[in-house]
């Protein structure tokens, strides 16, 4: 197998190398550019879920990675992708892209507890949020009428995104309005595609962010990752009803996890975050790979990758390793 390391090694010096446009210093994933419109993306195996956390979650580059291809090759007929092939389980070639200003969250639920979260704002009295009318009677959790686009700045210096509408996108020169009619449809005929098929695997895919671009032929293309725990949320269908009947969260298989348990121990992001044992990133790990299974209907098959000696043992337990 092609390693990661080897795959560094194989790259020239001379090459191009930094991190994506419009992501902080360490995010997770790192770019180098092999002329020609290619690069080879490479994913790491860590986790960011508040500021000032970076944890390892075993397997993690991993899933995102294939699981962003399995869903390249199934949505390409709604809009191009920059995947050209995928090398190693932690690498991808992809086309050279010029990333938009601009990132897409499409919301099919009205969830979330942080200050631009669309529940908690609706739960302050807002009704006219992000440019969309919400109707009264909401509850969290709830679905909403119809799927939303709440379109994002990219992270500044700060790692905050900035909330816009759709004519704050065009009117402050972001992106044109023709492109952003073709960025607004692409969006939601993914959002859409990928509820199916979570529907299929008994999840809800309840709000995920797009990541577009203009590739070399001037088209618009995905570009990123697509539908990944990292990317997206998504709760266990059979948990919903019950949960809501029960005022909790349902279930879920995306870094959201991690989140609320550091949340359970009263971090919201400031100072250092408590230490948290080994079995959360065991947990962790076993969404993400669980998820991967759900939604291909494959068994996730983790290459020989380091995942810190002493988590080993606690991953054999939960039969994440098998040698």
């Amino acid at each position: 197998m092609l390693t990661v390391d080897r795959l560094r090694a194989l790259l020239p010096q001379a090459f191009d190398h930094s991190g994506l446009p419009g992501i902080a210093a360490g995010k997770v994933r790192e770019w180098y550019s092999l002329g020609d419109g290619q690069r080879v993306l490479i994913t790491t195996d860590r986790l960011s879920a508040f500021d000032r956390i970076l944890a390892a979650v075993p397997y993690k580059g991993q899933v995102l990675n294939q699981l962003a291809a399995w869903w390249f090759a199934r949505t390409a007929d709604i809009v191009p992708n920059h995947l050209l092939s995928l090398p190693d389980p932690n690498a991808a070639l992809v086309r050279e892209a010029e990333p938009f200003p601009v990132e897409v969250i499409v919301r099919g639920y009205i969830t979330g507890v942080t200050s631009t979260a669309l529940w908690y704002r609706y739960a302050l009295g807002e009704r006219d949020i992000y440019g969309w009318r919400l109707p009264d009677g909401l509850r969290k959790n709830d679905a909403l009428p119809e799927a939303l686009i709440t379109p994002t700045t990219k992270g500044g210096p700060t790692g905050h995104d900035e909330r816009l509408t759709g004519a704050e996108v065009v009117s402050r020169g972001l992106l044109d309005a023709a492109t952003w009619d073709e960025v607004q449809a692409a969006a939601l005929g993914l959002f859409h595609a990928g509820q199916a098929v979570a529907a299929r695997a008994g999840l809800i895919l309840v709000d995920t962010k797009y990541e577009f671009g203009r590739d070399a032929a001037g088209r618009v293309c995905l570009i990123d990752e697509v539908h990944t725990p990292d990317s997206s949320r998504f709760w266990r269908a059979e948990s919903y009803t019950r949960a809501l009947s029960a005022g909790v969260d349902p279930e879920n298989f995306d870094k959201e996890f991690v989140r609320l348990a550091y949340a359970a121990q009263g971090y919201r992001g400031d100072g250092p975050p408590p230490g948290m044992p080994d079995d959360l990133w065991v947990a962790a790990s076993q969404r993400y790979t669980q998820l991967y299974t759900l939604l291909t209907g494959a068994p996730f098959d983790p290459a020989d990758y380091p995942v810190g000696p002493r988590l080993v043992a606690n991953l054999r337990g939960a039969g994440l390793l098998t040698a």
